[in-house]
């Protein structure tokens, strides 16, 4: 056996230790998925929940895609007490936009925010503005970022879901917008980072440390949230809504994460560029992780995502040019099995994206070739917190500079 041979072997067994358990987990993980609860689905108004809920729209600067968010909230029933648009000054007409809107209904109220303080990141610090703005009687917070786009029956099958499962707190993952070709590779790339490390969500999430929720439509209940002192728990997170859902858990909420694709769209960034220098930056969850979960999160993401293509062409390459080996037979067929459940899961996302709109779709099914770059943001914004965020400069103590 010659001494390449013998190299080979010793590497592909290297390979085999070091991505083989993490393999397991990740099959485990993702084999869960069948008894994952069924996505929501729009419901009907019903006059027993009439004023049930407080809507809260943090904005900073969001002329340019605020108005769906409006045109979609002004379309939900009864449960809708009051839409609180929370404006931190912005300067691009976003104001103007909410008084225009107010006039066709009276449910719309502008508010704007304090300064931010120190420790304070400017989201939650919107977000909890406008919690203790609501009216007192309503029984539930929701929380709905600018970018998306609700749809009928959202708040509805909300309010339901939470009543009936006796919930303290749902979140939704949304259908994705996507518009141009690089978006198409990418983010379906950034979003299988997520499934990975979670996993399929579970009726009633269990385990505070591994939780994941989305902020971008956050249904809360509002004795729970004045247990926590509001976003305070969350007020120097980048990833805000994560961190608060955990602490809520820890504290005995009943938290659930939902397929959320029928009642609510999202049109996040504008092109692969800011895709990858944006929501990049947040998708590590570093603000409500400890740092050896963080780290070992990365590892298993290159070792489950990022490397099994690349090193499944390396070991046919080696197979082909070499005298064969159990070790690189071995680590071959894993990372083929590890390239197949790539394949496979970008099947079980193509339902989440909106395929009604954009150019170069058929990139998506090319996106595991972005896997690499996927597992090289998570790392990179591992390494570093966020120094800028919607538009305000922070400094190394969550203290606004601009």
């Amino acid at each position: 056996m010659s001494t390449i041979t013998v190299g080979l072997a010793a590497i592909a067994s290297g390979a085999i230790v070091a991505q083989a358990p993490w393999a397991a987990i990740l099959i485990a993980r993702l084999g869960s998925g069948w008894r994952r609860p069924s996505l929501l689905e729009p419901q009907p108004s019903h006059p027993e929940n009439l004023a049930k809920v407080s809507v809260v729209v943090p904005t900073l600067n969001e002329a340019q895609r605020l108005q769906p968010c409006l045109e979609g909230l002004m379309r939900q029933g009864y449960e809708v007490r009051e839409i609180l648009i929370v404006d931190s000054h912005s300067q691009d007409g976003t104001a103007e936009m909410v008084q225009a809107a107010q006039h066709r209904d009276p449910r719309l109220r502008l508010e704007f925010d304090p300064p931010l303080p120190r420790g304070w990141v400017g989201r939650p610090w919107a977000l909890h503005t406008g919690f203790c703005r609501a009216h007192p009687e309503s029984e539930w917070i929701l929380g709905i970022d600018a970018d998306t786009q609700p749809q009928p029956g959202l708040v509805a099958s909300l309010l339901e879901t939470a009543q009936r499962e006796q919930l303290d707190l749902i979140s939704l993952s949304p259908r994705f917008i996507l518009k141009t070709g690089g978006e198409w590779w990418l983010q379906p790339a950034l979003l299988l980072t997520l499934i990975y490390r979670f996993g399929a969500a579970r009726a009633v999430e269990t385990q505070p440390e591994r939780i994941l929720a989305n902020g971008q439509c956050l249904l809360i209940r509002r004795s729970r949230l004045e247990a926590m002192g509001g976003y305070q728990v969350a007020a120097a997170s980048f990833c805000d809504d994560v961190t608060l859902v955990r602490a809520a858990a820890a504290a005995g909420a009943r938290v659930a994460f939902r397929d959320g694709s029928k009642v609510i769209k999202v049109r996040m960034y504008e092109g692969m560029a800011e895709t990858w220098r944006e929501w990049g930056r947040s998708l590590d969850l570093k603000d409500a992780t400890p740092a050896a979960q963080v780290w070992g999160d990365v590892y298993f993401l290159w070792a489950v995502q990022g490397l099994p293509l690349p090193l499944l062409i390396l070991g046919l390459m080696a197979l082909a040019l070499t005298t064969p080996t159990l070790p690189l037979e071995m680590a071959t067929l894993l990372n083929g099995l590890l390239v197949l459940i790539r394949w496979g899961m970008t099947l079980a996302i193509a339902p989440v994206y909106d395929w009604q709109t954009g150019q170069g779709r058929w990139l998506f099914w090319l996106s595991p070739l972005a896997d690499p770059l996927a597992a090289l943001r998570i790392t990179l914004s591992s390494w570093q917190r966020p120094k800028q965020w919607r538009g305000r400069t922070y400094s190394a103590d969550t203290q606004p500079l601009v």
